[in-house]
């Protein structure tokens, strides 16, 4: 459940701090007052797209910060696998947004990634804007309804048919690209075959690039070496004066009085140490002065074989990996060219036995869609005729489409007739936007049934709806609001209501700047904000008497709808 709510600097918001309770939380006030900035706010914290200008003028940064109080033992696991954790079922999500784009979002106070909180968001809230019922118009919209509400049952076979699909698909293209005349395999056989020996002649190692490049660069500077080398040498080991001549000077002298004490003795035996390393060094020295001799030979070869390497990683790879994993394509190839028609009809086999298998997965999941649209069309014409669809008639419509796709070979509608005797149409036909706003509303009360997040909001879902209907309409959703926290920006008197807390939004300015700011409102307050629906610009007693009866019957009629859940 969605707990609180902390916006700074966010649009037309200075600063605000809101606390929702559960069940149904109303939002209202003057149109232009702000209240789609509050679900906008929401939104961008759970990973919505926003703009720069939505920082507030004046200010360099805007925050949004969302708590949920949550225990559900999914989510727990996937912020485990992400390597956070909840803190008492408390989760706190945040999201700064920077004026030079950049973007910041927090879980418990860890910085996490955009995806992270779009992939928990999924499972915290549902959020209905106010253009998402438009979305019932897109055909393609409706078999992903269905399948969301065929959930698991569907969800393996789902899976399983877009990995085959994939793998079809694949053997399709594969099979297309391999129909070549006899002049053009013979061809391409003998041009991979060029490559292959180019690459096996030259006997790459794996890692020698690095090294070889190493090598030239030491014996390219062999000159430098050699003669720091010989100057070392002259400096350590050659002379009266190297330092292995001084060491042994120094030995002798503190030899004639080491015997005069245990310090002594020990500065003997340390010098004696460093005179050790000394001539141990000069050895090491002089052997690798004495095998370097000759290097020029082995320049050349390090040359040629690096040129060598250049040269085919130029053409076949950027590394010798690279290269070596061409020559090893060019050997899948030429076997398949060498073995063209059993390659061609194992391919064509292959292909037949996944369009089968396709076929079959693809019969059984439009089977368990039929039986599952037979349920749904069921609940929606209930859920429906609970929101003035008196006579409706609702059916998902099934073609088969003519080619396999990742979901099936399923080309499903929704046909509805609203009128005894008119035939079925597609909802494009004849839905106006206040039935489109009714109908979406029916599908989130059968989805509230059938998903497991707690918290929903419906950005003025009642466009286009008043009368009874809008008494229905707020009926349905105190409903939904039994089982679920319920957040509704609305601007019917009915729905608001209906509320079990209730905010209004007021927009006020000083001649220089405008700011949005929310409220929670009393009893008196809720009726007094119900009048302003009622009555506009003027409230008069009997508008008063009006609204604090309604809210009345709101109350009477929750108590109705409201039944306690089971023990059991």
């Amino acid at each position: 459940m969605l707990t609180g709510l902390h916006a700074k600097n966010f649009a037309i918001i200075d600063e605000i701090e809101v606390e929702f309770g559960e069940h149904l939380n109303i939002i209202s006030g003057e149109t232009g007052a702000g209240k789609s900035v509050i679900i906008g706010s929401i939104n961008a914290a759970l990973g919505g797209k926003v703009t720069k200008d939505i920082i507030r003028a004046g200010t360099d940064a805007a925050l949004v910060e969302l708590s949920f109080c949550v225990g559900d033992s999914a989510l727990a696991g996937y912020l485990e696998e992400q390597g956070l954790s909840l803190e008492d079922g408390e989760l706190t999500i945040s999201r700064k947004i920077m004026a030079s784009g950049k973007n910041v979002f927090r879980l418990n106070g860890e910085t996490v990634s955009a995806s992270v909180v779009k992939e928990l968001a999924a499972g915290l809230i549902d959020i209905h804007g106010q253009h998402e019922h438009q979305s019932l118009l897109k055909k393609a919209k409706h078999l992903q309804m269905l399948d969301r509400f065929a959930g698991e049952a569907l969800a393996d076979r789902k899976e399983r048919m877009a990995e085959l699909y994939r793998g079809w698909r694949a053997l399709k293209e594969e099979l297309g690209t391999a129909q070549v005349d006899e002049e053009k395999r013979l061809r391409e056989l003998s041009f991979l075959q060029y490559e292959l020996n180019e690459i096996e002649e030259a006997k790459l190692v794996p890692g020698e690039e690095e090294e070889l490049r190493a090598e030239h660069k030491r014996l390219s500077n062999r000159n430098l070496i050699c003669e720091s080398l010989d100057k070392v040498y002259q400096l350590t080991g050659e002379g009266s004066e190297c330092a292995a001549e001084q060491v042994g000077y120094a030995m002798r002298s503190l030899g004639r009085v080491e015997e005069y004490g245990e310090e002594l003795a020990g500065l003997y035996r340390t010098l004696g140490q460093i005179e050790d390393l000394i001539h141990d060094f000069n050895r090491e020295l002089t052997d690798y002065i004495e095998s370097s001799g000759g290097e020029e030979e082995r320049f050349a070869q390090v040359e040629e074989r690096l040129d060598l390497v250049n040269r085919l990683t130029s053409r076949y790879g950027a590394t010798v990996e690279a290269v070596l994993r061409h020559a090893e394509e060019c050997r899948v190839l030429i076997e398949k060219y060498e073995n063209y028609d059993e390659y061609v009809a194992g391919l064509e086999r292959r292909c037949r036995e996944a369009e089968k298998e396709l076929s079959e997965l693809s019969e059984q999941v439009s089977a368990i869609r039929r039986e599952k649209a037979a349920e749904l069309t069921a609940l929606l014409t209930e859920a429906l005729r609970d929101l003035n669809f008196l006579d409706v008639r609702l059916e998902l419509h099934f073609e088969r489409l003519e080619s396999f796709t990742a979901l099936g070979t399923d080309d499903v509608e929704f046909l509805i007739s609203t009128n005894p005797g008119e035939p079925l149409h597609p909802l494009a036909k004849i839905a106006s936007g206040g039935e489109l706003s009714r109908i979406m509303l029916a599908l989130k009360s059968v989805f509230s049934g059938k998903d497991e997040i707690d918290s929903m909001i419906f950005d003025e879902i009642d466009v286009g709806v008043s009368g009874r209907t809008a008494q229905l309409v707020s009926e349905k959703m105190a409903r939904i609001a039994a089982e679920r926290q319920l957040l509704c920006i609305t601007h019917l008197p009915q729905i608001a209501a209906m509320a079990d807390t209730h905010f209004i939004i007021e927009k006020t300015t000083d001649g220089l700047t405008t700011r949005t700011d929310i409220r929670r409102l009393s009893r008196e307050g809720e009726i007094g904000e119900i009048a302003r629906m009622l009555g506009g610009v003027e409230i008069t007693d009997k508008v008063l008497e009006s609204a604090a009866e309604m809210k009345s019957m709101a109350d009477k009629k929750k108590k109705e709808l409201v039944r306690p859940k089971s023990k059991d």
